[in-house]
């Protein structure tokens, strides 16, 4: 028997605000637990909420950066339920009149470019964070009240890959708009992942499983290969499939059960009591627009049209915001597209990775690079000389123009002393020029490197590898 795949995802994302939702405590990570706390998001009896409008405009600008329709009216529900994460024994969320309806996120899959519609977006506050220990549970309500934006998605993915697809382009969007850091390891970028398979020729989708709180893109494509194939299992061999909610255990590489997965009616939602419904006027949302940037995909389709580079360059080039904005900074001053592409995606992300660092947080600017760059271009400097610069340029900065004009960098390319060091260079070691005169082309480059040492690095490569082989050639 074969089935059909549908997933759906509710993806939770933190708001970079600098207060909570409905209070003025600061959002921060990894304080001292249960310190950015205060009466309002500890659910005291009598204080009441404040709506944080910073939320709601992020909200928006996510809505329109992914094509919703913005609500011109909205509310907050109470969403009841008892756990110890939530202080008041409600959460404010929106049930019935979200911010923002509709949508979509483009991927990419084998057989070409996927639409995967949205349902909606609602703004709602995060609750706090539990932490179990061998004999005991905390609750830290520092994370309680942050801004939470829950983008909820169609049922249209039909496989691991393609959901772990829509979470980046979805994550990419979001971290170009601004709206959050959409930081995986610190939780304010959270999933809900939702799964059902049915027999193939049918129309009414099987039964929704959900797994819950999932914060890692291999942990969920491993989470939902591993809860298609359970499921396809249960059905073929003649059991049922129950909605309920499970969780995901990496230790042992399965889904287990945590209890039966609530409904709307569940929740008892009503209409917030305490905060007034959000009026949104027209040229409110056509202000906030102004704000919007590039989308990632129309960014990557104008490298290639602008700067000639290939589509791969252009898509490493526009994985990460900054990145893209320091090569458009380079090139407009003039550094060749082309060099300036292969240098970033070399050289440049290899020592982010290894810092840890986003680009705009190194001394390295785009006008040192871009100089950098014209160097090489004008054969000033070698590329052994510019390799050496860069390092310290992304390590202390610096003006690369002055560095080589200091300290006698420029690049030999005199012809008579570059065939003095070639002759040399042959007469020093007749063991590799015979093994390059029988076929070995790796001696020509060990007698290319002698000559690079001998003229301590300055020389031109090019026209050293033509005097060497001149050299051989008449001796």
């Amino acid at each position: 028997m074969n089935f059909i795949v549908s997933i759906g995802l509710e993806t939770h994302v933190q708001l970079k605000t600098a207060s909570k939702m409905f209070c003025g405590c600061k959002t921060s990570f990894a304080d001292a637990p249960n310190t950015n706390v205060c009466p309002i998001c500890l659910g005291y009896p009598g204080a009441l909420p404040l709506m944080n409008r910073e939320a709601v405009k992020l909200t928006v600008l996510s809505g329109l950066m992914l094509g919703c329709e913005i609500s011109d009216n909205c509310k907050f529900d109470r969403k009841n339920y008892f756990y110890p994460d939530a202080s008041k024994n409600y959460q404010i969320s929106q049930y019935d009149q979200p911010l923002c309806l509709g949508g979509a996120v483009e991927i990419q899959t084998p057989a070409g470019p996927k639409t995967i519609n949205l349902t909606r977006i609602h703004l709602e506050e995060d609750v706090a964070k539990n932490t179990h220990h061998p004999l005991c549970s905390g609750v830290d309500f520092n994370r309680a009240g942050t801004p939470l934006m829950e983008i909820v998605s169609e049922p249209e993915m039909s496989s691991a890959e393609e959901a772990v697809s829509y979470l980046r382009a979805l994550r990419q969007i979001l971290v170009y708009t601004g709206v959050s850091d959409c930081n995986l390891e610190e939780g304010n970028m959270r999933c809900d992942v939702n799964v059902s398979i049915r027999p193939t020729g049918t129309e009414k989708l099987g039964t929704k499983v959900e797994i819950k709180n999932m914060n890692s893109f291999s942990h969920i494509q491993e989470a939902l290969r591993y809860e298609i194939v359970r499921q396809e299992r249960a059905l073929v061999g003649g059991g049922a499939l129950v909605q309920e909610t499970r969780r995901w255990d990496p230790e042992i590489g399965e889904t287990t059960s945590m209890r039966s997965k609530e409904n709307a009616h569940d929740y008892r939602y009503f209409p917030e009591p305490d905060l007034l419904p959000i009026a949104l006027p027209a040229e409110q949302i056509a202000e906030w627009s102004k704000l919007l940037p590039e989308l990632p995909e129309q960014k990557r389709v104008r490298f290639v049209a602008d700067y000639k580079i290939p589509e791969y360059d252009a898509d490493v080039l526009c994985q990460q915001l900054p990145v893209a904005n320091f090569f458009e900074q380079a090139v407009a001053l003039g550094a060749p597209a082309k060099a300036a592409s292969n240098w970033i995606m070399t050289d440049l992300l290899r020592l982010l990775g290894q810092t840890e660092k986003v680009v705009s947080e190194t001394p390295l600017t785009a006008d040192a690079f871009a100089a950098l760059l014209k160097l090489v271009a004008d054969k000033t400097i070698n590329m052994p000389v510019a390799k050496e610069l860069f390092g310290e340029l992304f390590e202390k900065g610096g003006d690369p123009v002055a560095m080589v004009k200091e300290r006698g960098l420029g690049q030999v390319s005199d012809a008579g002393a570059i065939d003095a060091f070639a002759q040399q260079v042959v007469a020093a070691n007749p063991k590799v020029v015979e093994d390059f005169k029988g076929g070995k082309k790796q001696a020509l480059q060990f007698l290319v490197g002698q000559v690079m040492k001998l003229s301590k690095g300055k020389a031109n490569p090019a026209m050293a590898g033509e005097a060497i082989a001149k050299a051989i050639a008449e001796g």
